[in-house]
């Protein structure tokens, strides 16, 4: 008996989709507003303007900066602005929030850039597992671009699969 074993897992022309390859590899960096409250509580303008003409521009260079204030304060909306304006000119993007908020931002944002017409009327799996924390918001953001031209959106590893998604 001469049977050949078949991989029907190749042979069905499905496409992986990896939400890992579009997770953030620039480097980061946080500006956190707290370093230069008073007494930790305050932002005294005067003199946050001035620490803001002495920063170490340098540590931001070409890299994505998030943009918080890890203190309990209150923090007035002019003063993001004004950060901005120093950091705007060196940093590669500029992001409100944590460093995890800064990469889940970065990763929905690849997502979003994602050439959707390589994906038309093909069958498409979103891999599931990996070693990178792809959020909720990531998986969503994927299948809501996809839908509009994939044949089929399934959700795992090709040998094993959730359909999501089948055009009729």
């Amino acid at each position: 008996m001469d049977e050949t074993i078949i991989n029907k897992v190749s042979e069905s022309l499905l496409v992986t989709l990896d939400l890992e390859e579009f997770y953030p590899k620039d480097a980061i960096a946080l500006f956190d507003m707290k370093d230069y409250l008073f007494m930790g509580l305050i932002l005294k303008e005067k003199d946050f303007r001035e620490a803001l003409k002495n920063l170490d521009l340098e540590k931001y260079r070409n890299k994505s900066v998030a943009v918080t204030c890890s203190a309990d304060a209150v923090i007035p909306m002019w003063a993001y602005m004004l950060v901005a304006t120093y950091l705007q000119p060196v940093a590669q993007e500029l992001f409100f929030g944590n460093e995890e908020s800064l990469k889940n931002q970065m990763l929905l944002k690849n997502i979003a850039a994602l050439p959707v017409n390589d994906f038309t009327d093909k069958r498409v799996v979103i891999k599931g597992c990996g070693e990178l924390p792809i959020g909720e918001a990531a998986y969503l953001e994927a299948t809501k671009k996809l839908r509009p031209v994939a044949k089929s959106i399934m959700y795992g590893e090709p040998c094993s699969t959730v359909p999501i998604y089948k055009k009729k």
